[in-house]
């Protein structure tokens, strides 16, 4: 009996034919799932460890005791406060207007007083008004940044030449104040003809105060101007001396002024 005849082959797939394909992207997956479970339960067990281990101690400190004693000092043996011409905080808590330097010989004090109300005090609204385009903003600037009051002195010498000094003294402690509107100050100064740097020569005995003479200006029909101008910091306040005059004005009569104000604070 013959054979059953084999079943015919099924044709191979067509080359064209879609295959399905492994989804991508999984294996990936799986391994940092992994690598994050691991560094996590890593962690755990080394905040573990470390829990129970007993806490190391400190080093011994240097020095046998403390730094102070730890009673009081006994009268006798406490130090003396310093007296307050040495104490700089008590002359300056003071009557400030007795820091202004004195007016010089054969000078007449101005009748009216143009930086404030002619008893040597300037408000902050009056210091703002005077010295700045925009006072409604300066006046609450100069408030944010501790300014305490301001006092001021204004002589006249001669038939033009007009001297003011002013005292701006920032709050108890807040030095940085007194040095920032330095800084500001200093940016409009005059400065060199290459641009490198300001113009001015640095007062004697003063760390960053200067001295300046500014370039004369001239207008039809008008007297011309000159001006000097000093400014330093001392501690809180800052010292800001002008001078006016139609004529020239030496280095030395600013610088002069300069040194006696330093010398008062």
């Amino acid at each position: 009996m013959s054979a059953p005849p084999a079943e015919p082959l099924a044709p191979p797939a067509a080359s064209g034919a879609p295959v399905r394909r492994r989804p991508r992207g999984r294996t990936t997956l799986i391994i940092t799932a992994a690598a994050l479970l691991g560094i996590s339960g890593g962690a755990a067990v080394g905040y573990g460890v470390q829990a129970e281990r007993a806490p190391t101690p400190l080093a011994a400190l240097s020095q046998p005791g403390l730094g102070y004693p730890a009673k009081p000092l006994a009268a006798d043996r406490a130090p003396a406060p310093l007296p307050a011409a040495q104490d700089r905080q008590v002359r300056t808590d003071g009557d400030l207007r007795k820091l202004l330097i004195d007016r010089p010989k054969g000078a007449k004090k101005t009748l009216t007083d143009v930086l404030g109300s002619g008893d040597g005090w300037e408000t902050i609204g009056q210091y703002a008004e005077n010295y700045y385009e925009e006072p409604h903003f300066m006046f609450q600037s100069l408030a944010d940044a501790g300014l305490r009051r301001v006092a001021s002195a204004s002589w006249r010498q001669g038939e033009y030449r007009e001297t003011f000094v002013q005292l701006v003294q920032y709050r108890s402690g807040d030095r940085l104040g007194a040095a920032e509107q330095f800084d500001d100050q200093m940016m409009c100064m005059p400065w060199d003809k290459e641009g490198s740097g300001s113009s001015g020569d640095a007062i004697k005995g003063s760390r960053e105060g200067r001295y300046f003479l500014y370039p004369v200006e001239r207008e039809a029909g008008f007297l011309p101007s000159y001006q000097a101008r000093a400014l330093a910091v001392r501690g809180d306040i800052m010292f800001d001396i002008n001078i006016f005059d139609t004529v020239p004005i030496s280095k030395k009569d600013i610088r002069t002024l300069a040194e006696r104000q330093l010398e008062r604070l």
